[in-house]
């Protein structure tokens, strides 16, 4: 089921990507090529626009276009991102070979200098070097995280899964109250799965309903992994949960607000994302399933008017376009599912399971979604 674990190392190291060094190699191994050709050197970087992205409904998730954009040494208006695509990459190298990793914000001062016999920096801030970045993992087909390089930590779990971390083995039924922190890079060579006792994943939106669900004992009394990603999940919650449904064949169940950003939460987990099409194969889920909250839970669960939150503009004209997503447009049930909240008028929290009583959401109202298929949206 997973690889066995390695000796323990370092925090902040992680063993040499082979294959990423490769293909940072040969990115600049054609650079010098053409050079020596006398040609102009340039970079191809596929378009990372709406109009290049596309749903595949064989795979289900968002997926890039083959449309490319070049950018050349040798023209004025694309020079500089040339050379900041080749410094970037540079630096990423380093980072491989020495089995080191580093935040996108190092990555940038790492990068950043004045050009010699110039007043000219290589990045004036780090909105420039973030989408080189992002350039560079889509025009290599690699992970930031290959790269060695992460995000801040964002999402916890906790239940009966053990996992090996950097070579610590991490019990996620003894974390505490916090839970286990799951890192920004979760690929195999930092993160294998030693044990699991788990039936399913439940994902749910806010720190403050996981814990609720963990003081609750819901992952023992359900024998389940029960997950957070405070607010739409970063990019390492997203890729174990795709790892640890794939590896583990853990079925992987939502839990959002009931909501524009709510379904478009879910949407991502599920898809992947229009902004990360590249990345959507080795992230999104497509067999996640959307158990609430609902627009029809007002009426079956007999809430009072407290819990209305009145739709406002941007909540419509939200809801409009996300029915017109094509993930969404022939799905009869998601349809129906935002016509209601629209005719509603108002949205709800989870958290407004709670007035009726503090462990309703936990012992009632979850467990109960959790038997009727019917209620599933997929």
């Amino acid at each position: 089921m997973a690889r066995k674990p390695g000796k323990g190392r370092s925090e902040g190291s992680r063993p040499k990507n082979g294959a990423a060094s490769r293909k940072l190699e040969g990115l600049a191994q054609a650079v010098v090529e053409m050079a020596r050709k006398k040609k102009d050197p340039e970079v191809l970087i596929p378009a990372r626009v709406l109009s290049n992205v596309a749903f595949n409904e064989k795979t289900r998730h968002i997926e890039m276009g083959s449309a490319k954009q070049s950018r050349n040494f040798f023209n004025y208006g694309q020079a500089k991102r040339f050379m900041q695509t080749l410094l970037v990459g540079s630096k990423c190298k380093e980072l491989v070979e020495r089995g080191k990793t580093a935040s996108i914000r190092q990555i940038y001062y790492m990068s950043k200098h004045s050009i010699k016999g110039t007043n000219e920096k290589t990045f004036d801030d780090q909105n420039e070097s973030d989408p080189i970045l992002e350039d560079l993992e889509v025009a290599l087909d690699s992970l930031r995280e290959e790269l060695h390089v992460f995000a801040d930590t964002r999402g916890n779990l906790g239940g009966p899964i053990t996992l090996i971390d950097a070579g610590n083995t991490i019990d996620c039924t003894a974390t505490g109250s916090a839970g286990y922190a799951v890192p920004s890079i979760v690929e195999p060579d930092v993160i294998q799965f030693k044990k699991c006792e788990a039936r399913f994943i439940l994902h749910v939106e806010k720190a403050t309903i996981w814990r609720r669900f963990h003081e609750d004992g819901f992952w023992k009394e359900h024998q389940c992994i029960v997950s957070h990603g405070q607010g739409q999940p970063a990019r390492g919650m997203r890729r174990l949960l795709r790892r640890m449904h794939d590896e583990l064949k853990l079925p992987v169940f939502v839990l959002m607000d009931c909501d524009p950003w709510g379904y478009y939460i879910y949407s991502v987990i599920k898809h992947g994302s229009i902004n990360l099409a590249y990345e959507s194969r080795r992230m999104a889920v497509p067999d996640a399933k959307f158990i609430g909250v609902s627009a029809f839970d007002y009426e079956r669960c007999e809430m009072s008017d407290d819990v209305k939150i009145e739709l406002d503009q941007n909540d419509i004209k939200r809801c409009k376009q996300i029915t017109e997503y094509p993930w969404f447009a022939d799905r009869r049930a998601w349809q129906k599912e935002i016509q209601k909240l629209l005719q509603n008028g108002f949205k709800m929290e989870v958290e407004a399971m709670i007035s009726k009583d503090l462990e309703y959401l936990t012992k009632e109202y979850v467990p109960a979604k959790l038997k009727d298929k019917k209620q599933w949206l997929d």
